[in-house]
């Protein structure tokens, strides 16, 4: 009777391990269109904030079908997102033409900002012999600015790009269509789900689900408006304060702004990025007609205007869409990203947030009972009721 016993836990282990390695094989071979659903998921969820405003708009007392409210909401995120790249990317890629063309021709070496340069130089050198008499952090400087923007490179990217193209058609057009099967039926995805699970458990996987959609969907929200909310900070300060113009100033906040959604790290290179574009595009300006502004006040402008932006960000912002969003305290969130940068660096980071909150989620409702869990639940809830 035992070795029956043993007989069959061994057949059902290897069965389940058998069928893990099938549905495995399955992800790994089909992975372009789990990525196509998952990226479909995210689109729905930015567009049910639109569905539910669009179902409360009444015409004599009827609402549209929602077939229709989902083909607006789509249409909508699209044109959003196409106005941007068409408006932006243009005066993103002027921006690289000016730096590159301008560190390459050294128009502005003669200016003031050399002279400031030289005397950091002497005072670098000084400070550190090692590097000899003869380095000059202008050149480094020049040089990782000039590779990072070199046209050259700029130009095989474009070209990449539009090799793309096609790809790119393909997944959008994917993409789009699933999302318009999530955004119409929002119980989609959750019957989906629920008839792959026994039935034991279905009731709890539903609400499970429920939860993890309901939060993914105020963080997703929540990031797009920080996007924003950054660029539109940076452009005001770089417009109005710095004086940079019009047009870099969009482009640098752009670019900014992007670079943000990479936690901790991504506000550090957006600031040293802006300040390095910011301050290149002021003396190129300058050197046109010959009147050179003092370097210092320059960066210490530019300086101020990310420094401010990210002090909002900080205090404002990310509270809200962190902490609020998933429910998890801002050392919780810390750890989780430095341990998903340690496994997959920038990539592994952005997926960080998103990731943890479907395994918190499921690990609330389905092993409550371990007691790690269940302490970390605790102190989680009394430090967001403090």
């Amino acid at each position: 009777m035992n070795e029956e016993r043993s007989t069959d836990r061994l057949a059902r282990y290897i069965i389940w391990a058998a069928s893990a390695a099938a549905v495995l094989f399955l992800c790994w071979f089909f992975r372009s269109v789990l990525v196509y659903i998952v990226l479909a998921s995210v689109v729905s969820l930015l567009g049910r904030p639109i569905m539910a405003v669009l179902r409360r708009l009444k015409i004599k007392g009827k609402g549209a079908p929602d077939w229709l409210l989902s083909i607006i909401s789509l249409l909508l995120i699209m044109v959003v997102f196409l106005g941007v790249v068409t408006q932006v990317v243009p005066v993103v890629s002027g921006i690289i033409s000016s730096v590159s063309s301008n560190l390459q021709s050294g128009s502005f070496r003669g200016s003031e900002f050399t002279e400031w340069i030289g005397r950091f130089n002497a005072w670098l050198v000084g400070m550190v012999p090692a590097l000899g008499t003869d380095f000059r952090i202008q050149d480094v400087l020049f040089g990782w600015v000039g590779k990072a923007f070199d046209l050259s490179s700029v130009t095989s990217v474009v070209g990449s790009v539009a090799s793309a193209l096609g790809s790119f058609g393909i997944a959008l057009f994917s993409v789009m269509f699933i999302g318009f099967f999530f955004v119409k039926d929002e119980t989609l995805f959750r019957r989906i789900i629920g008839a792959l699970v026994p039935d034991r458990v279905e009731d709890r996987a539903m609400r499970v689900i429920g939860d993890i959609e309901h939060l993914l969907c105020r963080y997703f929200v929540g990031l797009l408006a920080e996007v924003m909310g950054v660029a539109l900070l940076n452009f005001l300060g770089l417009w109005l304060i710095a004086r940079v113009g019009l047009y870099p100033a969009i482009g640098i906040a752009f670019m900014t702004g992007l670079l943000n959604v990479i936690p901790y790290v991504g506000p550090w290179i957006g600031a040293a990025l802006g300040t390095v574009l910011g301050i290149v595009l002021k003396y190129s300006g300058a050197a046109a007609v010959g009147v050179y502004p003092d370097f210092a006040i320059v960066l210490i402008t530019l300086l101020a205007v990310f420094i401010c932006t990210q002090m909002v960000d900080n205090f404002l912002f990310q509270p809200l869409i962190y902490s609020a969003s998933i429910k998890s305290s801002p050392l919780e969130i810390f750890i989780v990203l430095l341990m998903a940068g340690h496994v997959g660096g920038i990539i592994g980071m952005l997926v960080a947030i998103p990731c943890y909150t479907v395994i918190r989620v499921i690990a609330t409702n389905f092993f409550s009972d371990f007691k790690p869990i269940r302490r970390l639940m605790a102190a989680t809830g009394s430090e967001q009721h403090a």
